[in-house]
């Protein structure tokens, strides 16, 4: 694993956004550990906007793409510490998480989180990728 992505980065490469795609594409062949929140996130947009069977067909590809992982109770305490003190989303909050418990940049284009001081994990903005 080189990286941790969240929603936002899944969201943009699964649309083709650049040049945030581009930079997704490129470590995806070391398969970079997403949360399982963020896949949540994932899947109901898709579903929300493309309806449950592609839903269903994106879940299982980025299964096999991304390395998924399940928060403990330790990852969890950690988002909620993070969600107590910043105004973001509570999905930012797993992501944010998972990246600085595995010592990995969290790649994003997401506002939030990137306006964030004082983050425990490194941020590379896929906006400007």
């Amino acid at each position: 694993m080189s990286a941790c992505l969240d929603a936002w980065a899944i969201l943009a490469w699964l649309d083709g956004d650049q040049p945030a795609c581009d930079r997704v594409e490129r470590v995806l062949e070391s398969r970079p550990i997403v949360c399982w929140v963020n896949l949540v996130e994932v899947y109901y947009r898709v579903e929300r906007d493309h309806g449950r069977a592609l839903a269903d067909q994106t879940l299982s590809e980025l299964r096999q793409a991304l390395a998924p992982e399940l928060p403990g109770t330790v990852r969890m305490t950690e988002a909620a510490r993070l969600k107590a003190r910043a105004a973001i989303a509570l999905g930012d909050c797993f992501a944010v998480a998972t990246a600085a418990a595995h010592g990995l940049v969290l790649l994003t284009g997401d506002p939030d989180i990137l306006d964030l001081p004082d983050l425990p994990c490194a941020v590379e903005d896929l906006r400007a990728a």
